[in-house]
């Protein structure tokens, strides 16, 4: 949802870039539009939380999304015009589309935005998907290490400077005054990754806490010029390229970066692969650094 609002903004990532052609012709589908209909514009920050359901606990990562897909066509006719047309007037400074009312009231609107979100994964990011799960399963290993090491408060504390733990409380910097007892109730942290650098918090479902905190080590060691290359090689090798004016390592690439050395070296031999890198031995290591044909992509930037 993080990238369709994007693409549907004309807008560009700090880290990831610009969205692709493709992303911004699967716009013209039909459900997709109705799923742009539904995000929030100007400085109106509510999106019906039917779009982005908590995740099930005991679902494998693998089948999250297909399962998250089929709990928003199961959203029933009751809770999803209680958000599209209650929660948009209370929250938005424009009123609903006339076009996505008539779909709501026709109970349709389940099954279409679905397929819609379906879709948009499906052209603009599912070849993306072993970048963005390397980048989740590294914030995920960093958390975890936080807790055994420090306790579940700390590692709350340390999720964004926006977000503190008060000993009782998680408590938000936010424009809005609220108070939410959670007692008992699961709070679900989620990394960001597209939604980077943004904190969000996802509450009006009964029984739901959800908070989305930006994944670690984004932004981390990325180049601002790696934005044009991005389009030639894609976001994570343009990153890597802007990070390699020195010689570094597998190892020390993948700390700068985020990535999992596994996903630095898949992405190292593509590049050396293209002549866009060299390598060398140095002892015990391999050090890569870009070669001048990188250079001059990234250069490009000056004169796009």
């Amino acid at each position: 949802m993080a990238w369709l609002k994007l693409t549907a903004a004309s807008g560009r990532h700090p880290v990831f870039g610009d969205p692709d052609s493709l992303a911004r012709a699967s716009l013209a589908h039909p459900d997709i539009a109705l799923l742009v209909d539904l995000l929030p514009q100007g400085g109106d920050t509510y999106l019906p939380d039917l779009l982005t359901p908590q995740p099930g606990a005991d679902v494998r990562r693998h089948d999250l999304l297909d399962e998250q897909i089929a709990r928003i066509e199961a959203t029933t006719q009751e809770v999803l015009e209680h958000q599209v047309f209650f929660y948009t007037e209370l929250h938005w400074s424009r009123p609903l589309s006339a076009m996505a009312r008539r779909v709501a009231e026709s109970g349709r609107m389940q099954r279409r935005v679905a397929n819609g979100l379906a879709q948009f994964w499906r052209v603009a990011l599912a070849d993306a998907r072993r970048e963005l799960d390397s980048i989740v399963d590294q914030d995920l290993a960093h958390r975890v290490k936080s807790i055994v090491g420090h306790g579940v408060g700390r590692a709350l504390g340390e999720l964004h400077p926006g977000i503190g733990w008060a000993g009782d409380a998680v408590v938000l910097d936010k424009p809005w005054d609220g108070e939410i007892d959670i007692a008992g109730r699961d709070l679900v942290l989620v990394p960001g990754v597209l939604s980077w650098p943004e904190v969000i918090v996802q509450v009006d479902v009964p029984g739901e806490v959800v908070l989305y905190y930006p994944a670690h080590r984004i932004g981390t060691g990325r180049d601002h010029r790696s934005g044009t290359i991005a389009q030639v090689v894609g976001s994570a090798r343009a990153a890597l390229l802007a990070d390699l004016d020195t010689a570094r390592s597998t190892a020390e690439l993948a700390t700068r970066s985020g990535y999992t050395a596994g996903t630095v070296s898949y992405h190292l031999s593509a590049l050396h692969r293209a002549g866009l890198v060299s390598k060398a031995r140095d002892g015990r290591y391999v050090l890569y650094q870009r070669t001048s044909q990188a250079a001059a992509l990234l250069d490009s930037r000056t004169v796009a």
